[in-house]
């Protein structure tokens, strides 16, 4: 049985000490800010992106890794390792929020007979890719195989959800990623949209809220609605607003049966087209956990 090796982006704003701890290979997308490119977590960190992101007039854009560039990275995977049968699973950002993953693919074709690589569309953003990227590692380094990491990652992707709460619209607008949440331009006057991904990844508006507070509430509903209380683990990540962050965190900590938390940072690629301010909380069931708990006493 071939080892799996995990890969994933830099959109998955995964804590440099958890992409270390579980072998987690991550590949930048680009940011250019005025006359300069960088690559997202690697030359640009996100308190960096926050501050050159005052100082400019026009948005920063963002681009994905080319092909050539997912290819360099696989190759020089199945280089170090000493196993034949290695397979790679590239898990990546929404494909109705960039073309990474048309990327992967067509790099996944170009390397097919050297090495196996499984490139899959996550259909979700930051951390939400991040929590399911950080289990799914662990699974790997336990030895699963590749078809055990692909139903548990099919799992993992149905079952994980996520919130987030933007101080503007104008990023996700101007950027061309704020889907179905359009409908929501012009009308905010005070409210603070509550918006989710759809089954296919696109931003949509789940509900607005007349604040803050009323806005942490209807996402501790949501919540409570969705898992109960199931065994969870919860990834909460911000764009320069840890104070919201960490009461986000508390809200799943307060209603969920919380069995990990983590708080991360929203990095430049994400925040490119969120803007500062922005928080989002991920939540997925912790399988292992139930396992424990089923077990006959």
């Amino acid at each position: 049985m071939g080892r799996v090796k995990i890969v994933t982006d830099s959109t998955a704003d995964i804590p440099s000490e958890l992409v270390d701890k579980y072998n987690i290979t991550v590949v930048p997308l680009k940011v250019v800010m005025g006359n300069e490119t960088f690559q997202d977590g690697v030359t640009l960190t996100p308190e960096a992106f926050y501050n050159k992101l005052d100082l400019l007039n026009d948005l920063p854009t963002t681009s994905q890794p080319t092909p050539y560039e997912f290819e360099t990275v696989y190759q020089r995977i199945q280089e170090k390792s000493a196993d034949e049968d290695l397979s790679i699973l590239s898990v990546h950002l929404s494909s109705k929020m960039s073309g990474t993953v048309q990327s992967a693919l067509l790099a996944a074709q170009s390397v097919e007979n050297e090495v196996n690589v499984e490139v899959v569309d996550s259909k979700k953003a930051s951390y939400a890719i991040g929590v399911i990227v950080v289990e799914l590692a662990k699974l790997a380094q336990a030895g699963a195989s590749l078809a055990e990491c692909k139903t548990k990652l099919e799992t993992f992707l149905q079952e994980t959800n996520v919130y987030f709460l933007v101080d503007t619209l104008e990023f996700l607008q101007k950027n061309g990623r704020i889907g179905k949440a359009s409908a929501l331009i012009g009308s905010l006057l005070k409210m603070k949209p509550v918006l989710s991904l759809t089954e296919e990844g696109e931003v949509y508006p789940y509900r607005k809220a007349r604040g803050k507070k009323k806005a942490l509430a209807v996402i501790s509903e949501a919540l409570k609605e969705q898992y109960k209380n199931q065994p969870v683990h919860i990834g909460v990540s911000h764009a320069e607003a840890e104070t919201s962050g960490e009461e986000l965190l508390d809200v799943g900590k307060t209603e969920l049966n919380t069995q990990s938390t983590v708080l991360t940072k929203i990095g430049a690629v994400i925040g490119s087209h969120t803007g500062r301010g922005t928080v989002s909380i991920a939540v997925m069931p912790a399988y292992e956990a139930q396992s424990e708990t089923d077990e006959p006493r």
